[in-house]
């Protein structure tokens, strides 16, 4: 097997398992990454329908940011394949021999391709704008992750997918200024919280991103920062005075920041990512129910 460069073959002896001829339809949904897959659909979806998107048009965003999610995870773990054999990553069905790259390749591939078909059927900007999102994320599995650039396609990503739910709306409003700003900082908080229980292994592989290279508890400040930047935006970016969903949302963003900000430390590293990506679906249902102008 072939180790990915800067990890001493002495280091593991993890054999590449071989795959199964049909993978199961449990490995393929694993290997999408379904937490965050799950989170993000919702969210758009979620947005859609504040944005007063038609019903069908709003099953077709949910749709086409699902594949476009799909095809990220996959891709994800076909272009990894090798560097989470190195570090014994078992929690990878593709480490585990229950899915080969292969058909990650082409599962991420046709995924993609169905994602650009769903998103153009929206219309050319909001289209455009969400395909952003799967382009950002297919660019930081294909290398963005390596470098100092890495947050990057989350900020890019995840500003513009609200953009584009609300450009789905008739007459393709614009979104306002303070949601894309919020979901800017959030990819940036979800992407320093999302690395933050790899390090280790990231660097082993020679891996070494923005959270990488400013260490485990700069990140996790930076994180924390980031997610109750975020939180004040929602709240008081909106015309008129904080709504009493406003203030919900608030004062759950703080145990989410907290444990953020605690994510440098071993014991609370696995909490941090699913602590954001619960706080912005949060975030959403309130701006639902607050009846907050998107457009």
């Amino acid at each position: 097997m072939k180790y990915p460069e800067g990890v001493d073959r002495g280091m593991v002896d993890v054999p590449a398992a071989p795959a199964r001829r049909t993978p199961s339809a449990r490995a393929l949904a694993l290997a999408t990454h379904p937490g965050p897959a799950v989170a993000v659909t919702v969210v758009a979806t979620l947005l859609a329908v504040a944005a007063q998107v038609p019903a069908g048009r709003v099953v077709l965003v949910c749709l086409a940011v699902l594949a476009g999610q799909a095809s990220i995870g996959w891709s994800n773990d076909w272009l990894d394949a090798d560097r989470d054999r190195a570090v014994a990553r078992a929690d990878k069905p593709v480490v585990q021999g229950a899915v080969a790259p292969s058909v990650l390749r082409s599962a991420a591939l046709v995924s993609a391709v169905l994602a650009v078909v769903l998103s153009l059927l929206l219309g050319p900007a909001p289209g455009v704008l969400l395909l952003v999102l799967v382009a950002s994320g297919w660019a930081y599995n294909a290398g963005l992750k390596r470098t100092a650039a890495s947050v990057v396609p989350y900020v890019t990503g995840f500003g513009l997918l609200p953009a584009g739910v609300v450009a789905a709306a008739p007459g393709t409003p614009a979104a306002p200024w303070w949601l894309v700003a919020a979901g800017g900082a959030l990819g940036a908080a979800a992407h320093l919280a999302n690395v933050a229980p790899d390090i280790e292994e990231d660097l082993a592989t020679g891996v070494r991103g923005l959270p990488h290279r400013i260490g485990a508890r700069a990140s996790a400040v930076a994180g924390a920062v980031l997610l109750f930047a975020a939180s004040l935006v929602l709240v008081f970016g909106p015309e008129g005075p904080p709504t009493a969903a406003g203030w919900a949302g608030l004062a759950l963003a703080v145990p989410a920041v907290v444990v953020a900000a605690l994510s440098g430390t071993a014991r609370f590293r696995r909490l941090a990512f699913p602590a954001v990506m619960l706080l912005t679906v949060l975030d959403v249902v309130l701006l639902v129910a607050g009846g907050a102008a998107l457009t």
